[in-house]
């Protein structure tokens, strides 16, 4: 067991909750940086925050924000962590065409004022700092599959305040000698992923669709192609970069690419409907080829006796043959598309011993059923 003090920031984020679980199973002292707000937004840790020989005792949060430099540089002085995973983000990609200036000063000047902060508060030469990278970099992809050496194309102001922040690193890693990686972190999904993401979105309506309580799912663009993970293996893998002797910048993915519209099959074939696709472009449709009610029907009845509380949901669907559950819409387009990305992680698996081991037809499944769950214990 460690005795090891962490700090990270997007603790309350999907890799902040799993890396936080991880690091305490370890035997760290963690300390969490959140943001000032008028509603609680702790869900994904509330299994900790709300466990009294957790909270205060292993698990500490603090008040701060990545664009105050004043609060970095106050709790690098309080806390002094031996290891510090920077993983606060505006992090959705479609988001930061709309809120590009915002993107910039979290996801780029952000990663600046704590790198920076490290080395006046004189702890350069003890902490260890993780800075959550992205395949977003790669954007217009120059080659497939893209490993630590292809170069870049960010097509998102996300993916281009992504880029400094990647390059700031590896400049104050070389300048000061600051013990700094990059994790290229192809996407990886879970439960815990936000429901405005493209995943959750499909996970979450296939779910509702399945018991009658939605008629369609609209999308963006259903070719685009990704390569899915599962959350919790790569905040292992975060953990991993920083226990090396030497600082270095690494790759994590499956190796593997699927598209938006395989996604969308794996998770509606997960409750029994299976799809075909008619149109093409914005006209394109997924259609209900087939469906079996008994699948829906055994998983609501299974589910409902596992849950703790009472189910709200008592009925399935009426879903028939022929019905039309997805739609495209150019709403959800980006301005400039990411068409394919596919990471080769053969530089994690040699040096960090890591490798993705959840293919994606078990992370559909294991998502679905998770927000069938949440679906039937809510009533919506």
């Amino acid at each position: 067991m460690s005795s090891k003090r962490a700090l990270i920031t997007g603790i309350t984020g999907q890799d902040g909750s799993y890396l936080t679980e991880i690091l305490l199973e370890k035997g760290y002292e963690v300390h969490g940086i959140i943001r000032r707000s008028s509603s609680f937004n702790t869900q994904r840790i509330d299994h900790l925050y709300n466990n009294p020989e957790i909270l205060n005792r292993k698990l500490f949060l603090h008040y701060g924000d990545v664009v105050d430099s004043s609060s970095i540089n106050r709790l690098l002085e309080k806390v002094e962590p031996d290891e510090i995973y920077n993983l606060a983000a505006q992090s959705h990609v479609k988001v930061s065409f709309e809120v590009p200036d915002y993107t910039a000063q979290v996801d780029a000047l952000g990663t600046l004022r704590f790198i920076d902060a490290i080395k006046e508060v004189g702890l350069d030469k003890k902490a260890k700092f993780y800075q959550a990278s992205t395949s977003e970099l790669y954007g217009k992809a120059r080659e497939v599959p893209q490993d630590e050496n292809t170069p870049f194309y960010p097509r998102s102001p996300y993916g281009v305040a992504k880029l400094y922040a990647y390059w700031i690193i590896k400049n104050y890693r070389e300048a000061y000698n600051i013990f700094a990686v990059n994790g290229i972190l192809f996407n990886h999904e879970s439960p815990r992923r936000g429901e405005t993401f493209v995943t959750r979105k499909i996970t979450r309506a296939a779910a509702r669709i399945a018991l009658g309580l939605q008629d369609k799912l609209v999308l963006g663009n259903l070719d685009a192609k990704r390569d899915w993970g599962y959350a919790p293996e790569y905040c292992e893998g975060m953990w991993r970069m920083l226990q090396q002797d030497e600082p270095d910048d690494y790759v994590l993915a499956t190796g593997e690419t699927h598209s938006v519209r395989e996604f969308c099959e794996l998770a509606f074939a997960e409750l029994g409907i299976e799809l075909e696709w008619r149109g093409k472009g914005v006209e394109e449709r997924g259609i209900v080829k087939e469906f079996d009610i008994e699948v829906i029907s055994d998983k609501l009845r299974v589910t409902s006796n596992e849950l703790t509380t009472s189910s709200h949901v008592t009925s399935h669907t009426s879903l028939t043959n022929g019905s039309v559950v997805v739609e495209v819409s150019p709403q959800y387009f980006r301005p400039t598309e990411v068409d394919l990305l596919m990471g080769n992680p053969k530089k994690a698996k040699e040096k960090l011993g890591w490798e993705a081991k959840t293919r994606l037809e078990e992370l559909v499944k294991i998502m679905v059923n998770a927000d069938l769950k949440k679906v039937i214990e809510k009533g919506y």
